[in-house]
């Protein structure tokens, strides 16, 4: 069969990179978290197999975590591995038991305005706004909202 060139049309889809309902500045990825069931392991294993730099790891009693960060180029690895009876990362482990990929981390400029926004736009946010292992405020939105994703925004 022979197609005549003008015969065919092209069609491409646009995005608008600036939505008319924005009210806050989205930033960069900050990191990807990893659920892990063994924190040492994972770690020795960017570490030494990978050639990444890893941080040492930190407890985070608030969150029910224990967290090492992977130093990468352009962003970061978080492992995470359970602290305490009640942590998220505990039941997150029972229905995937070698780990996996948890959250995501996007930075913002200003989190009480990404709030705000977000809830306009009928994405549930998971708790307050709270200082996370970075040391600045962070929320968490629901994955139901987010594609079956759980989203983190972290003010930078």
């Amino acid at each position: 069969m022979l197609f005549r060139s003008s015969s065919l049309t092209r069609t491409f889809r646009t995005f608008s990179t600036n939505p008319s309902n924005k009210i806050f500045q989205l930033g960069k990825l900050n990191h990807v978290a990893i659920a892990v069931p063994n924190l040492q392991q994972a770690a020795a294993f960017y570490r030494d197999t990978l050639g990444a730099s890893v941080t040492d790891p930190e407890d985070l009693p608030e969150h029910g975590v224990t967290t090492i960060f992977v130093n990468l180029p352009n962003t970061k690895f978080e492992l995470l591995h359970p602290y305490g009876e009640n942590s998220p990362i505990a039941n997150f482990l029972k229905k995937n038991t070698n780990g996996g990929i948890h959250h995501v981390c996007l930075e913002v400029e200003d989190i009480e305005q990404a709030v705000q926004q977000v809830k306009k736009m009928n994405v549930r946010v998971l708790g307050d706004v709270k200082i996370g292992a970075h040391g600045k405020p962070v929320i968490f939105l629901h994955p139901k909202d987010c594609n079956g994703v759980l989203v983190e925004l972290e003010q930078v």
